[in-house]
């Protein structure tokens, strides 16, 4: 068997797991204009699958742990992440259809199909947390500026764990208020653009993404005796948290991630030093012995 039977025996078993998984997505998918999408890529890549069985002249079986994994991630994650994710296999799959179409013609029509779900397909798929994205991003950013910045401030002028997660949470939970009020005036400016946008929803979003970045940036001064390594626990949780759901964003949306990764990170990590730096001076500046 040689190197183009093996490549397009493997595409067959890619293009039937595919099939399966876009079917189980329509399948469980309650918005309309979605479920027409996911329906069409899956009768293509059925299509393909049977293009490729006549090709290799062998059935292939599709990948049950594919199936289950893709599925779960666009249930969890929504389906613009999961099928975002498979988009990146799409693009492998024109490129391989393409060199292989000089000598099976068959495959010219797959590699355009491919090409469309990519560009095209993929990219009409509306989803309520996309449209809300905006709304997401101002509480975390917030979040992770202010309160590392904060909390490496009240590190050094407290030096006690429970004054500093106390400090922090009041803090926290006061700024989430303020936070959600500003997504819900903000976003009613914009409702006469974008009248499917919830005012109201739009600052639950806000203030419920801030509060949960408050308690993860809060728990290591719980769990750890010495504010320094807490303080560092944090803002490793914080790169953690930037990593993660810039990959997310980037990733659903089909945008470049360092770029934003480094640019976020480096914000952060600035204004907690900053914080930091402004927590020795006024503790120096105060006279404040605890």
């Amino acid at each position: 068997m040689n190197n183009q039977q093996n490549t397009l025996i493997k595409m067959q078993k890619n293009e039937i797991t595919e099939y399966w998984i876009y079917k189980k997505l329509a399948e469980s998918t309650k918005d309309e204009h979605n479920r027409k999408v996911l329906a069409g890529i899956a009768q293509d890549e059925l299509r393909h699958y049977k293009t490729l069985e006549k090709a290799t002249q062998k059935p292939a079986k599709p990948s049950r742990f594919k199936i289950l994994f893709y599925t779960l991630i666009s249930k969890i994650f929504g389906l613009s992440f999961g099928l975002k994710l498979m988009e990146k296999g799409e693009s492998i799959a024109s490129r391989i259809y393409e060199e292989f179409s000089t000598s099976t013609k068959e495959l010219k029509a797959l590699s355009i199909d491919e090409q469309r779900h990519e560009k095209d397909l993929l990219n009409i798929l509306s989803e309520e947390r996309l449209e809300y994205a905006g709304s997401i991003i101002l509480g975390l950013n917030d979040a992770l500026v202010e309160l590392t910045g904060a909390l490496a401030g009240l590190t050094f002028a407290l030096q006690n764990n429970k004054l500093i997660a106390l400090a922090g949470l009041v803090t926290g939970f006061a700024a989430s208020l303020s936070m959600a009020a500003s997504g819900y005036l903000s976003s009613k400016e914009e409702a006469e653009q974008n009248q499917a946008k919830s005012p109201i929803k739009a600052a639950l979003y806000t203030g419920i993404t801030y509060v949960m970045t408050v308690i993860l940036l809060i728990l290591p001064y719980f769990l750890f005796a010495n504010v320094f390594v807490s303080l560092a626990v944090t803002l490793g949780t914080a790169i953690t948290i930037i990593f993660l759901y810039t990959f997310y964003i980037t990733t659903a949306k089909g945008l470049k991630f360092w770029g934003r990764f480094l640019e976020m990170a480096i914000i952060s990590l600035v204004i907690a030093a900053i914080g930091f730096f402004a927590g020795l001076g006024l503790k120096i500046f105060l006279g404040v012995e605890l």
